[in-house]
């Protein structure tokens, strides 16, 4: 790579990230890594927005399509992988780029793996049968400064600070430390990320974001969003649930579980389709929140540019920018 740290491109769900990786790839000599929990799994395609099979055949993409949607893929699975590539990438001379909106897997890889127990299978299946308001209630009892930050419908990450909980006696608010000097500052005691990257960001009004995410939902469920096999979000959801391929995992992704509902019988398809729209809307909400505590992103701001100028910004900041230093 020639000295030259990763590239980190981050932003909102639905805020055209997967496009711009693809032209820095084109511009750099670069790879795509996937950093979205969802993307790893064959067969979710309708409601998982993949890279199209265009961008696909100009870039080669890591870590998209490899993970079946039964089996269990954690932060330290991904870490580990994305840490393989980065190295292999480096050997050949090509420079990672590191894509996603999945807040664990980039901050696994900036800054390290909180080094908690592991999984409780059986404790995660009984919380699992929880409601996520529910969930949230025991949380703040137990650890109000974890129920503060943890949004009160992340149904993963309250199992998590729930189980951390119970296997150690401890809060997790305790234990992790991970983002302690992170909130933006410059001082020269921060911790220095972990393998040089330059993190570019796509900046986005609510009201903008908004508006692409409920276009992008609408697509899902009118088969524009559909993979490959053609199928809409309801048929691809319907045929991996009667095959019983949906492991809890896949089961939580946006969009499936909602639709999972909807075959239960709990609502109609419209009414599935606006609790989409709401969840992922609550979603990216969630993505501002942490985005904030990164620091040292040269953002570019999306809706005062069309995606030629974000192309043009961002290859300039990946081919000049010197890592770790901030533009904001």
């Amino acid at each position: 790579m020639s000295g030259q740290g990763i590239i980190v491109i981050v932003g909102p769900t639905a805020g055209g990230k997967s496009e711009l990786a693809v032209g820095v790839a084109l511009g750099v000599g670069g790879e795509i890594i996937n950093a979205d929990s969802m993307q790893v799994y064959r067969q979710l395609n309708a409601g998982t927005a993949k890279p199209t099979a265009e961008q696909r055949a100009a870039v080669r993409h890591h870590l998209i399509d490899c993970v079946e949607p039964k089996e269990s893929w954690t932060v330290a699975d991904w870490l580990a992988a994305a840490e393989r590539l980065i190295g292999e990438m480096g050997q050949r001379g090509v420079r990672p780029i590191v894509v996603g909106g999945t807040n664990l897997y980039l901050k696994a890889l900036l800054e390290g793996m909180f080094d908690g127990p592991g999984a409780n299978a059986a404790l995660r299946a009984r919380l699992a049968e929880l409601e996520a308001g529910e969930l949230h209630e025991r949380l703040a009892a137990v650890d109000a400064a974890a129920a503060a930050r943890i949004d009160r419908h992340d149904h993963k990450r309250l199992v998590r600070a729930l189980e951390v909980w119970e296997a150690t006696g401890r809060p997790i608010s305790e234990q992790q430390r991970q983002w302690e000097g992170a909130g933006g500052g410059h001082d020269e005691g921060e911790r220095k990320y972990r393998h040089d990257p330059v993190l570019i960001g796509l900046r986005w009004s609510v009201e903008g974001i908004n508006r692409r995410i409920n276009a992008r939902v609408k697509g899902m469920f009118e088969r524009l969003g559909a993979g490959a096999g053609g199928e809409d979000l309801v048929a691809e959801t319907r045929r991996l649930e009667a095959a019983g391929l949906l492991g809890a995992g896949a089961r939580e992704a946006l969009g499936t579980k909602q639709v999972l509902a909807h075959l239960r019988g709990e609502c109609g398809v419209a009414e599935a389709m606006e609790r989409v729209k709401i969840d992922t809307r609550r979603f990216a909400k969630s993505q501002r929140t942490w985005l904030k505590r990164y620091r040292q992103v040269h953002w570019i701001e999306a809706e005062q540019s069309d995606p030629a100028e974000r192309l043009k910004r961002a290859l300039e900041v990946a081919g000049r920018a010197e890592p770790g230093k901030s533009e904001i």
